[in-house]
């Protein structure tokens, strides 16, 4: 898709996707044989419901056919949020992602795992989990420190409210 056409999308999409009270977090159009689907990813900080999923979808849908953004051809609309181990670029995103177990590729080399504890304007307070039996460590992180960051999913984890004082110790 040509930065263009993008911006132009972004830029028509955009303010319907935030009067549902919901960011516009990417725009793709991709062919898949000689059809186009228009991806649109949306999110909140509180999430997106189903129900708030459809009703912007409705809305993008009117106004695309409205338009001739997507020009003269065949197009599949698909709306949704942006998933369980979503990429964090926007600071945002690292707000949403507080006491979420996150992968960071550091900027000098190398890798962490690490649950965020807090975040603001120049980085993170991180918890690193301990490894064989050893107890966790803080840890903190600067934005310029990140060269990509990524939610792991947790099966096995129990919710504080779950816990016993012993193991929340």
């Amino acid at each position: 898709m040509s930065t263009t056409q993008s911006d132009r999308l972004r830029e028509l999409l955009e303010p319907l996707v935030v009067s549902q009270g919901l960011d516009l977090e990417e725009i793709a159009v991709d062919s898949v044989g000689r059809k186009r689907v228009l991806r649109v990813v949306v999110d909140s900080d509180t999430g997106a419901d189903l129900d708030q999923i459809a009703d912007v979808s409705r809305e993008l849908s009117a106004k695309l056919d409205a338009t001739d953004a997507m020009g003269e051809g065949e197009y599949t609309l698909e709306v949704g949020t942006p998933g369980a181990e979503r990429q964090l670029t926007e600071h945002r995103h690292y707000l949403r992602a507080v006491d979420r177990l996150v992968r960071f590729q550091l900027a000098e080399g190398g890798e962490l795992v690490a649950r965020i504890l807090d975040v603001d304007d120049t980085g993170l307070d991180l918890e690193v989990p301990g490894v064989k039996g050893r107890k966790a460590t803080g840890r903190r992180l600067g934005f310029a420190e990140i060269d990509k960051a990524r939610v792991q999913v947790e099966f096995n984890r129990k919710d504080k409210k779950d816990m016993t004082e012993e193991e929340e110790a």
